[in-house]
């Protein structure tokens, strides 16, 4: 291999590696509350002031960690702490739009309403496809919103 060869092939292999490592670098890790409530803190322990209580199933973003506590966001952008073993890694949703938002029985605008949620209503994830996601309340009940009108995974 010549010295112009060399040189294409190690620009190649850069940008294939950005191109395939760049986009998982900028993913961000999300979490949900796996206990009925916990404590949203100040700062990365207990004897940090409690600034809200959590529920079960809540999404949040994990934006940095210092040993087993994690430093989240949630969907209005309010920033905490909240102890890492508390949460898990299962896809749940977050209404983020106003209003009651229609539940359907597939996903398109063309199904039947089976149901609605509220700004703020946790939702656990079943499947997305097409830009819908296919949720469950925590009542039970199963359908498909819209994606956009979620925060969360």
């Amino acid at each position: 291999m010549t010295a112009s060869q060399g040189m294409i092939f190690r620009s190649i292999a850069f940008v294939f590696l950005m191109i395939v490592l760049l986009p998982a670098a900028r993913a961000q890790e999300m979490v949900s509350v796996d206990r009925d409530e916990i404590n949203m803190r100040t700062g990365p322990g207990t004897e940090h002031k409690s600034i809200w209580m959590l529920s079960r199933g809540y999404p949040l973003m994990v934006i940095g960690r210092k040993g087993d506590w994690l430093n989240v966001r949630d969907f209005e952008s309010d920033e905490g702490w909240v102890f890492g073993p508390m949460t898990a890694r299962k896809p749940h949703m977050v209404v983020k739009s106003g209003g009651p938002v229609n539940l359907r029985s597939g996903p398109g605008t063309n199904t039947k309403v089976v149901g609605s949620v509220n700004r703020g209503d946790v939702l656990r994830t079943l499947d997305q496809r097409q830009g819908w996601a296919r949720v469950e309340t925590q009542a039970g009940v199963t359908g498909w919103v819209l994606r956009s009108l979620l925060w969360g995974y």
